[in-house]
């Protein structure tokens, strides 16, 4: 089936406003210089999103797309997190622009949080992991800081560090996060 000429042309909004919000950040990036990078009108932005606010969701929508780690071998598991995530953000610049704009806005950063914690817990609740959210919450705190590191703040060596050194360095940490006892029963 053919692609519609509206399903185009929101795919050039979203992708210029990715850019954007990448580039300036939630607050300087604008309606007019979205629809300029899409080369549309930015009446079409309106019609098609109807605010900023709302085309900012529609662009940081992130998919983690966890892996199942039920099947996992537990001393494993972190190793397979970490080589995923880093796989998804390399393949996918949505991350930059959430990491980038959370910082200094609250839907942003809201919006981080539904990705984060809102995909993770899940995901370890199915795998049977004790304490789901403090778990996720914790790994979140690796991820996303090893993410900030490495794609927008650019500190060396950990930009330029391969999947495998990422994976060797923090699936240990990600791993004792996941099968660690609940300090709280020590």
């Amino acid at each position: 089936m053919a692609e519609k000429k509206s399903d185009r042309t929101r795919a050039a909004i979203l992708a210029a406003a990715r850019e954007r919000f990448g580039a300036d950040g939630y607050e300087r990036a604008t309606i007019r210089a979205i629809a300029a990078d899409a080369a549309i009108d930015p009446a079409m932005v309106m019609r098609y999103y109807g605010s900023k606010e709302k085309l900012f969701a529609a662009a940081a929508e992130f998919d983690v797309r966890l892996p199942d780690l039920s099947g996992v071998p537990r001393e494993q598991a972190g190793e397979v997190l970490v080589r995923h995530l880093v796989e998804r953000w390399e393949e996918d610049d949505t991350l930059r622009v959430l990491l980038r704009t959370a910082v200094t806005n609250e839907s942003a950063a809201e919006r981080m949080r539904q990705v984060f914690i809102g995909q993770l817990t899940p995901a370890f609740e199915r795998a049977a992991v004790d304490q789901p959210a403090v778990r996720a919450g914790l790994i979140a705190t690796q991820a996303l800081g090893f993410a900030l590191c490495r794609y927008i703040l650019v500190f060396e060596p950990i930009a330029t560090l391969s999947t495998d050194r990422a994976v060797a360095w923090l699936g240990p940490t990600i791993t004792r996060y996941l099968t660690a006892p609940d300090p709280s029963h020590v």
